[in-house]
């Protein structure tokens, strides 16, 4: 089950909130909207089966993982404040489930950094952007078929403006040295990333 109500209440308790299933229900419900192709439940479990690898790495891992399952629950292609609203949501569901204002701010805070338009010095922040980064050091199918969802959720974009987009973004990751701050993505995604992106970026030219 890509979304685990286990491992929901699970967190829960490790965060000491209540099971808040009906909040996990509207995030399973969230995850599944129709014009959503890659920010789906899959990409949610992707990164935690990451994060359950480098999990002990983490200062704070269960306000890692709030993030991880907030970070993306709002999603229309063509706003400019995915991660805001993302963030408004996980910031008002803690702040009314008890969790103390301190670590609900760094939730928010974690979330906002999925933006990816600013590095970071924290290493869980570098931890949870690696996370969500990891699709680019996929295996090259994995890979190819990423690129394909993500133009389903621009499907209304026309050719010739998404290409230029879309390769003015890979070329922004390219240009980071290196792309993943961790070093366990370093070692697993840094080479075959660098290969995926290139390889994206000559087929949009």
């Amino acid at each position: 089950m890509l979304m685990s109500l286990k491992r929901w209440q699970t967190l829960m308790t490790l965060c000491q909130l209540p099971p808040s299933i009906s909040c996990f229900d509207a995030l399973a419900q969230a995850y599944s909207e129709p014009h959503r192709y890659y920010h789906t439940a899959m990409h949610i479990s992707a990164m935690l089966q990451h994060f359950d690898v480098i999990k002990e790495q983490a200062n704070e891992p269960h306000l890692i993982e709030l993030a991880i399952w907030f970070h993306d629950a709002i999603y229309r292609p063509f706003a400019q404040d995915n991660e805001r609203a993302s963030a408004n949501w996980a910031e008002e569901f803690l702040h009314d489930a008890g969790l103390s204002a301190q670590a609900t701010e760094k939730v928010v805070e974690l979330i906002m950094a999925t933006v990816h338009d600013q590095q970071s010095d924290d290493p869980d922040t570098q931890l949870l952007i690696d996370l969500d980064l990891s699709i680019l050091g996929a295996e090259p199918d994995t890979y190819d078929n990423f690129e394909q969802q993500i133009r389903s959720e621009y499907r209304w974009v026309p050719g010739i403006i998404y290409r230029r987009k879309r390769k003015a973004i890979l070329l922004e990751f390219l240009a980071r040295d290196p792309l993943f701050k961790t070093d366990y993505c370093q070692q697993e995604f840094e080479s075959k990333a660098r290969a995926n992106l290139t390889r994206a970026v000559t087929l949009l030219s």
